[in-house]
């Protein structure tokens, strides 16, 4: 089983390689952070005797990414498994943010996203059947003032890889799109957490359960999951309510735990 991953070296990428590892599979890691790379390599061979190729690689820019594939096809390597893991946010609200950073959101979460996905399913083993995970959020269920963008480009992957496992189910590929509440991945990840009080704690999902239940969920043909019982009760539940509404609910919330969060990190 050869499975490609992006984002290896964040907090989620690390977990699903762990997970991946722990199962025998062989690793394709990526990732712009080579030290992280080359550090996670380490951990997996030491831990697991895991099989594991690592690329450093801007997966935004076309020339890195055309590098790395012109690696993988002089090895001859096919996959089996693609995670779609690398993804970027930035707090603050639309006008607050730089107009590059929120251009950049855009570049990795869809566009790197679909560049991947493509050049990888064109490397999928023959005759095979081949699983695709998008790395989706809970975000991308709702409208999200103050997270406009991230939610926006999260909704495309959603629907986007609603789309693409009809398309491909003859293809004998499966898709799945995971879509998680807060995820502990980084310091400011868990202060953004903490900033939202209860409802932060509630939302958030552990990042090795989350690896687990994502390859167990694979291997079952699933084609969304949401960890977490608070997280599938407000995904159910928002169904009910006009998105207009459902916009001034997460305004109200974000408003003031964006705030305190932003007024934390720049003390």
């Amino acid at each position: 089983m050869n499975v490609f991953i992006t984002g290896a070296s964040g907090g989620l990428g690390r977990a699903i390689a762990a997970e991946c590892a722990s199962r025998g599979y062989k690793l394709f890691l990526t990732d712009i952070n080579e030290e992280g790379l080359h550090s996670l390599q380490t951990g997996l061979e030491r831990q697991y005797g895991a099989c594991v190729t690592t690329r450093a690689c801007d997966i935004t820019k076309d020339e890195s990414v055309d590098e790395m594939l012109a690696l993988i096809d002089a090895s001859g390597i096919r996959f089996d498994m693609l995670f779609n893991i690398a993804g970027i946010d930035y707090e603050g609200s639309f006008l607050e943010r730089e107009c590059r950073s929120v251009v950049k959101i855009v570049s990795l979460n869809v566009e790197a996203t679909l560049r991947i996905t493509h050049a990888i399913l064109s490397r999928r083993r023959e005759n095979g059947a081949f699983s695709l995970v998008f790395v989706s959020s809970l975000a991308s269920l709702y409208p999200m003032p103050l997270k406009a963008t991230y939610a926006a480009s999260k909704r495309f992957l959603t629907d986007f890889a609603e789309a693409l496992r009809q398309e491909l189910k003859s293809k004998n590929v499966k898709v799945l799109t995971l879509c998680p509440g807060g995820l502990p991945t980084t310091e400011e990840a868990i202060s953004g957490i903490a900033a939202q009080g209860f409802w932060g704690s509630v939302t958030t999902n552990r990042l090795e359960q989350v690896a687990f239940e994502t390859v167990e969920k694979v291997q079952k043909r699933a084609g969304l999951y949401i960890p977490g019982a608070a997280n599938r009760t407000l995904s159910f539940l928002g169904k009910f309510l006009p998105r207009s509404v459902i916009a001034a609910i997460i305004y109200k919330r974000w408003s003031g735990a964006q705030e305190k969060w932003l007024c934390t990190e720049s003390k």
